[in-house]
């Protein structure tokens, strides 16, 4: 367990950063807006949150290897639940660009959830 996690990791540390930079520069120097939340926040939130999941996936595999995909599906559905949260409050401000600022998270959430269901397939293609 402790092998594959540090595997992942190895991949969805540069996978972070990579976007990070990628966001920041594009809000700092080309899109020269104030957004509600700063592009750290955005990424801390879904690193956090795939590599929960993948924890998670990891440890339903071990314990009950033909339920990982239904775990994956439930887990997804939370992570989403998690995201309407975090957005309740750029959502309930008086921000002008609530849009932009939708777009500046859900861009980073797409490419995560695409990430971490590559890991996800190649995690329950082991059984």
């Amino acid at each position: 367990m402790k092998n594959e996690l540090l595997a992942f990791l190895k991949r969805l540390l540069p996978f972070t950063i990579l976007l990070w930079l990628i966001q920041f520069l594009l809000q700092r120097y080309v899109l020269d807006m104030d957004f509600y939340y700063s592009s750290l926040s955005i990424y801390l939130f879904h690193f956090f949150a795939t590599f929960a999941i993948y924890l998670c996936l990891v440890f339903v595999y071990k314990n009950f290897t033909d339920k990982t995909g239904f775990a994956f599906m439930g887990l997804s559905l939370f992570k989403m639940v998690a995201a309407v949260i975090f957005l309740l409050p750029l959502v309930l401000s008086d921000v002008n660009a609530v849009f932009a600022n939708i777009l500046a998270f859900f861009i980073p959430y797409f490419l995560y959830l695409v990430f971490e269901t590559l890991y996800a397939v190649k995690l329950i293609n082991k059984a």
